[in-house]
């Protein structure tokens, strides 16, 4: 194996363990943060976190595998696209979901420094 090769491969294995701290850390967010807006801020890092990085830590490792044949391409492709689309994806979703329970008033956050949202509807 190659210097490169085994640069590669620790590099994958260290995103993926990366991956899976940022889901333990998300679970544990999930569980204990005090509202629903620092709860989404939690399942957002654990989708980010937890999704993004280990598919780009795969993609690595599939890129210099030998097993894999010309197969290794199309892993590496299919898992930086699947990467992309959660990173676009999330962030909206999440977006959304906030923004539907503050004009539902759900999720009053006690106490409210600047609420631009409010400011905006009263005008």
């Amino acid at each position: 194996m190659l210097i490169i090769e085994e640069i590669v491969l620790g590099l994958g294995v260290v995103f993926i363990t990366i991956g899976a701290i940022c889901d333990l850390l998300a679970s544990i967010g999930l569980n204990k943060f005090p509202n629903f807006y620092v709860r989404m801020h939690a399942a957002t890092i654990g989708t980010i976190g937890g999704a993004v990085i280990p598919l780009i830590g795969v993609g690595l490792i599939a890129l210099i595998s030998d097993q894999l044949g010309t197969y290794k391409y199309m892993v590496f492709g299919v898992s930086i696209i699947t990467a992309l689309l959660i990173m676009i994806a999330s962030p909206t979703g999440t977006h959304i979901l906030a923004n539907a329970a503050h004009k539902a008033k759900l999720a009053p956050v006690q106490p409210k420094v600047v609420d631009k949202l409010e400011e905006a509807e009263e005008k």
